[in-house]
């Protein structure tokens, strides 16, 4: 009787749990897409509210008054906000991100286009910052105050501090102007471009599957010196944040009858107290590539790295409003694509949540 009462129970429990996810998904969804309008609203704003005229860098500036009239009437920049607003997200909707004026492609393409090197750029950079600094930050608060510690407090706090374009350009006057390990600018030798297909944006993987080591390993040398500058500031908050996750964690009772039990240190580590954090960590992995992302702007730019940042440096300087917005809302889109991800796994993964 009694067994029957658990099932029946359990039955009717499992109902009510499929609706509360269901709800709960619900409500993420939504919030993502209020939030998406609100980043368009706020993309809309800033290019309004910049002082560039997008017509007469779109027009020329030496353009008569008849031809700007026309292309400011085409544009609807005589029609109220609101309409403005909608003509504007009904061309999103539609992947209609406008004109680039520096290539005359539409910007989509253009960014499309662009992209996967950065992507490259900051994958390489997480996987070495999360390479280091997870096993550096567990380590660090497993021996708090003692010398590991403090080298590994003063190296994150040096390398969070540090702006990322500074060190970009002490590394490119040591490794490549006066020691020579390190490629120049661009992604590959210039004699070397264009030799592999482009299969998946990757230049190291299209080089690898194309047979090419010496693409591959041209590559490497071009990619190895804006990775590891990427990668120390990386390194640098997963290490922080890993540190701060494993200090409370090692404050618990549980931790406590562990070592009584006689357990190995690394076994309370790595077997007891690391995955406790496992979902923290991915929440910050998730946060510290949407900053790799936008963070690679001046790390590009320095290593003429032919990427999104670049494209939008160059796009910027010339007043292309169109590039310029088309850049700024990928980025919000990933910062908050990565955010929701990050969210759901953080409820799928984590049992306090159920």
């Amino acid at each position: 009787m009694a067994l029957s009462n658990i099932s029946g129970s359990e039955a009717h429990g499992r109902p009510r749990r499929s609706l509360a996810w269901v709800g709960s998904l619900v409500t993420m969804t939504g919030t993502f897409l209020a939030t998406l309008l609100g980043l368009l609203i706020m993309t809309f704003t800033i290019g309004r509210v910049m002082p560039i005229d997008p017509v007469s860098a779109m027009v020329g500036w030496e353009a008569d008054k008849a031809t700007y009239d026309r292309v400011y009437h085409e544009l609807a920049f005589d029609q109220p906000l609101y309409v403005q607003f909608l003509r504007y997200l009904a061309g999103i909707l539609h992947g209609d991100f406008g004109i680039a004026l520096r290539t005359g492609r539409p910007v989509l393409q253009d960014i499309l286009a662009v992209f996967p090197a950065t992507a490259e750029l900051a994958t390489l950079s997480i996987l070495v910052g999360a390479a280091i600094g997870i096993p550096l930050g567990v380590y660090a608060a497993a021996r708090q105050g003692k010398l590991v510690d403090n080298i590994a407090r003063f190296v994150t706090l040096v390398g969070y501090s540090t702006p990322n374009f500074w060190l970009a350009l002490v590394g490119l006057l040591v490794f490549y102007g006066w020691l020579g390990w390190a490629g120049g600018s661009g992604r590959v030798s210039v004699y070397l471009e264009g030799l592999v297909p482009v299969r998946t944006g990757s230049l190291l993987i299209d080089s690898l599957l194309a047979g090419d080591t010496e693409v591959f390993f041209s590559a490497l040398r071009h990619i190895f010196l804006p990775a590891s500058v990427m990668a120390y500031g990386s390194m640098a908050f997963i290490t922080r944040m890993t540190r701060s996750f494993m200090l409370d964690q090692l404050s618990q009772e549980y931790v406590t009858t562990a070592r009584v039990k006689g357990l190995s240190e690394n076994k309370i580590l790595w077997r007891h107290a690391f995955p406790n954090i496992g979902v923290q960590l991915l929440t910050i992995l998730a946060l510290v590539y949407g900053g790799a992302v936008e963070g690679s702007v001046l790390v590009e730019t320095v290593f003429a790295w032919p990427g999104f940042g670049q494209y939008l440096t160059n796009n910027l300087l010339m007043g292309d409003m169109n590039a310029a917005m088309g850049c700024v809302l990928l980025v919000g889109v990933i910062f908050v694509t990565l955010n929701f991800i990050s969210d759901f796994l953080y409820r799928v993964l984590d049992p306090r949540t159920k």
